[in-house]
């Protein structure tokens, strides 16, 4: 019995946990008030760093492309109303962020699903998950077709 066969454990408030626990595990029900308490280390910086790098990512290499299909004018309208879109899917999962009210709820959500599951329940979590995943897929299989054809 070595330390290799040991289950990783992260010392959570004086306690052992494990580092993957599910919501219905011991170990999370006595450390749910916990988790409003870790610590945030980011900054404004860090948050802007991490949109920019994300949205260079992907969106500057089909930018000059788009604007040259829609045209000058379409294309700089095109480029506002995505970014006003943007801009009020950012607001609504910031305000999803605390639970039940977006500025002094006592409970935060980790995650897009649990933020889902609070909101509009269950089912709605099923669905979304779903989709989400059905999402994740296809933006897969697009970056792979558009890599392959970019090496011809």
């Amino acid at each position: 019995m070595g330390v290799e066969e040991k289950q990783e454990e992260a010392q959570v408030g004086g306690q052992y946990a494990p580092l993957l626990a599910s919501e219905s595990s011991p170990q999370h029900k006595e450390n749910k008030h916990q988790q409003n308490l870790r610590v945030k280390t980011g900054t404004i910086w860090t948050g802007t760093a991490h949109i920019i790098t994300g949205v260079i990512g992907a969106g500057v290499l089909s930018l000059s492309w788009s604007i040259a299909q829609l045209g000058w004018l379409a294309g700089i309208i095109a480029l506002f109303v995505f970014a006003g879109v943007t801009l009020i899917s950012v607001f609504l999962v910031c305000d999803c962020y605390r639970f039940p009210d977006p500025r002094f709820g006592p409970y935060t959500n980790s995650s897009y699903m649990q933020a889902v599951r609070h909101f509009l329940g269950g089912k709605s979590e099923s669905i979304c998950g779903v989709v989400l995943q059905e999402a994740l897929y296809g933006c897969g299989v697009a970056y792979t077709i558009t890599a392959a054809v970019s090496m011809r």
